[in-house]
């Protein structure tokens, strides 16, 4: 299969960017740097400034190629704010030496997360030990406590309880994402919101949340519940959107779209995540190699436009009318 097309972006900023008259409120936009993944940090900090974004969200790679010191001066320099740092996590590993390289990373992770300046650090928690590389059959040798998800799941509690001390001495939360059942396999033994909660509920929330990201969760049946029980636990650490679009791509990683592009009900989810007492950020965080390969000012143009017209009016309060 081929990869999935989005409508195209716009060739030039649109009314709903900017900060000029009658332009909508988006300060509580936010781009995630995967969205333009070919742009440097300095660069999807710079269009997302100029545009009128709030903020951005941090992929580690792009914070390592220039240190974490530059990469929170580039940010503040531009009077944005960092909405997360993407990603920790891939905790699953059985044995030691997988264990200590996992909680190294992890802590390395944190560390960032303090110097670039937020609070949140998702973690994408790893799929089963069976799996040697995303989107790859299972290792040979492979045998069947390595496909045993129930372990691989407490295996990650245990390895959030190991990291949970360093994170707080650091003031970083732990963001867990449950990501679509269709990258349990390899990417996230956690598929729901609610599983999610479960494996947080142990923890202070100030130590241990979770972020909700519309293309991993829409399909949930528990997912109104799931969210107003993260609001009343004090947990919803973040809000991603993009869409579900169809055909999926060879590699389903990178079957996200733009917001309205695919089948996400964005009014009705934005409005639960609302009611449940969130008011931080809202990033856009899409894989697809079409958006990629779109100059990231046109990107950050039609993310903008998106979510004034199907996110903003849905927040509640004074941004959200």
């Amino acid at each position: 299969m081929t990869a999935p097309t989005p409508t195209s972006a716009p060739t030039a900023r649109s009314a709903a960017t900017g900060a000029g008259e009658g332009a909508p409120d988006l300060s509580r936009c936010s781009l995630n740097t995967a969205t333009v993944k070919r742009a440097t940090l300095e660069e999807a900090v710079g269009v997302a400034a100029e545009a009128g974004y709030g903020a951005v969200g941090l992929w580690r790679d792009r914070v390592q190629e220039i240190g974490a010191d530059t990469a929170a001066r580039v940010v503040a320099d531009a009077g944005l704010r960092v909405s997360s740092l993407c990603r920790g996590g891939f905790l699953t590993a059985p044995d030691a030496a997988g264990v200590a390289a996992a909680l190294d990373d992890n802590r390395r992770a944190i560390e960032e997360a303090a110097t670039i300046g937020t609070t949140e650090l998702v973690f994408v928690v790893g799929g089963l030990p069976a799996n040697g590389t995303p989107g790859q059959a299972p290792r040979p040798d492979a045998g069947p406590d390595d496909r045993d998800v129930v372990a691989a799941r407490a295996r990650v509690a245990d390895r959030v309880a190991d990291l949970v001390p360093f994170a707080a001495e650091h003031g970083v939360r732990i963001v867990l994402e449950a990501l679509h059942p269709i990258f349990a396999a390899d990417r996230a033994v956690l598929s729901t919101l609610g599983q999610a909660l479960d494996l947080a509920a142990p923890f202070d929330p100030a130590t241990v949340a979770v972020v909700v990201d519309t293309y991993h969760v829409w399909w949930d049946p528990a997912l109104r519940e799931s969210v107003a029980r993260a609001g009343a636990e004090g947990r919803i650490a973040g809000y991603q959107v993009c869409d579900w679009i169809l055909p999926l791509a060879a590699d389903p990683l990178l079957s996200r779209g733009y917001v309205g592009d695919g089948y996400v009900d964005f009014p009705t989810i934005t409005r639960w995540v609302a009611e449940a007492g969130y008011t931080g950020d809202v990033e856009t965080e899409i894989f697809n190699q079409a958006v990629w390969d779109t100059p990231a000012a046109d990107v950050v143009a039609r993310v903008a436009d998106d979510y004034a017209r199907l996110v903003l009016p849905h927040l509640g309060g004074p941004t959200g009318g």
